[in-house]
């Protein structure tokens, strides 16, 4: 299927084509380019897509978008980077049916995930989301520009780690229904408190479309604040969570053997009744937001909840591995891929509810700026609270968390993710089950695919 032809690439970009020729896909990583893809050449500070457009059709391109002359069938423009906006914005344009906006300080990329299924379920191939964690200034307008024209639902992930960043991006995308899932201390190093973070994620409502409904969590602080924020753009405000008082709130929730059994009040008269697959009270209430955007734009609630049934864990956010180890095997948990005050208690709370010896590898929570040394240490709490029987602390910044442990939980701290696998190995025994959580730049995800070649 043609996703763009050269000429509406060149008419989206205001560029000239070279040659006539139909792409099916959209990447600016020479590394992913399959057959029929647009290569999206772009200059950055430290690299140029240009040098790269023969491995691209090497790989099989069949157009590039270049600033710079080539040999290669394309469209040339006069930046780059600005004609992937451009191209973000014409497929947005192009495409009729409801968008969906997600940001949140904790559990972003697994609710746009599980929006994504929910919506994808009852029509394979209706729903379009973006991949991975393409959140930012050049993620979002990539995952606009991979859209199919024929779109039913659009679910994009926005994030940020200053304040503006999100006003342009809700921009781009416009959603019908604006989303965040939590405000949580994540990027405290670049604001002065939390109320600057939950301003900071209520621009996603400045992009709302006219008629937009937003999505607000009910169960923080900052609900208020957000309300204020979203009632400036939103035609309805719908507030989701486990709380009394709520608009889509869980009636009950019971751990079962295969998950978690809830009922959900979704709207007036309109109950539902599921089985979430993903462990946690954190993944109720992610649930319970998932089904107030569907319900907002006009999905199936009861495929919803059957494809929230279905859901697997994401590697390095929930996936769960059975690693061989001799005379058995050992539960691995794989939260690799980040890690906040917020996001390190709700999974040391899953890692709680596990049978046998629990065991944690923590890397160091980043860009926590002048409160990092206190947020590290009151994970003192919740490790204690959750049994864990070993930790192994990693990273410079773990020293106030060591310290707060001494003479309370057995463990050690090491600098960096090749010595926490060398510990690991040294005491993995059968029936353990592992929590490894840390932020992403720790690495703690190569520790994980190494288990993960032995399972």
């Amino acid at each position: 299927m043609s996703l763009w032809t050269s000429a509406e690439i060149a008419r989206a970009t205001a560029g000239r084509a070279s040659a006539d020729f139909e792409v099916s896909g959209v990447t600016f990583d020479s590394r992913e380019v399959g057959p029929g893809d647009l290569f999206l050449a772009l200059k950055g500070e430290s690299t140029d897509g240009h040098r790269f457009l023969d491995q691209a059709f090497a790989s099989g391109a069949a157009g590039a978008l270049v600033s710079a002359p080539t040999s290669h069938p394309n469209v040339r423009v006069a930046d780059s980077v600005t004609a992937l906006d451009d191209l973000g914005r014409a497929a947005r344009a192009r495409m009729s049916g409801k968008v969906i906006g997600v940001t949140g300080s904790v559990g972003k990329t697994g609710t746009k995930e599980a929006l994504f299924a929910a919506l994808d379920r009852p029509d394979r191939g209706q729903a379009h989301r973006s991949v991975k964690s393409y959140n930012n200034h050049t993620g979002v307008p990539l995952s606009l520009a991979r859209m199919p024209a024929a779109t039913r639902f659009g679910v994009f992930e926005m994030g940020m780690n200053h304040a503006g960043e999100l006003a342009a991006l809700t921009r781009l995308v416009r959603p019908h229904v604006a989303l965040i899932t939590t405000i949580a201390p994540a990027h405290m190093g670049f604001f002065p408190n939390e109320e600057a973070i939950a301003d900071a994620k209520a621009e996603i409502f400045e992009g709302l479309e006219p008629g937009g409904v937003a999505v607000v969590p009910f169960d923080t602080r900052h609900r208020e604040r957000l309300l204020v924020a979203a009632r400036r753009h939103a035609a309805r405000v719908v507030t989701f969570g486990l709380g009394e008082g709520a608009d889509v709130r869980a009636l009950e929730n019971v751990r079962t053997a295969s998950g978690t059994f809830v009922t959900a009040h979704v709207a007036p008269e309109r109950e539902i009744s599921f089985t979430l697959a993903q462990p946690g009270m954190h993944w109720v209430a992610n649930a319970l937001g998932v089904l107030a955007c569907v319900e907002a734009v006009g999905g199936d609630l009861e495929m919803a909840g059957l494809a929230l049934a279905e859901l697997g864990g994401l590697p390095g956010r929930g996936a769960r591995l059975q690693v061989a180890v001799d005379g058995g095997a050992a539960l691995v948990i794989d939260e690799s891929y980040n890690a906040n005050p917020a996001s390190m208690r709700a999974t040391l709370a899953v890692l709680a509810e596990q049978p046998g010896r629990k065991l944690a590898v923590l890397g160091e929570m980043r860009e926590l700026g002048a409160h990092s040394d206190a947020f590290h240490a009151a994970l003192s709490e919740p490790i204690e609270a959750t049994g864990v029987a070993f930790a192994i602390l990693v990273g410079e910044q773990m020293v106030s968390l060591a310290n707060a442990l001494e003479g309370h939980v057995d463990f050690v701290h090491v600098p960096d993710a090749a010595a926490a696998a060398a510990r690991l190995e040294a005491v993995l025994a059968p029936g353990d089950a592992v929590l490894v959580k840390g932020s992403n730049g720790v690495g703690l995800s190569k520790l994980v695919a190494a288990l993960a070649e032995r399972s």
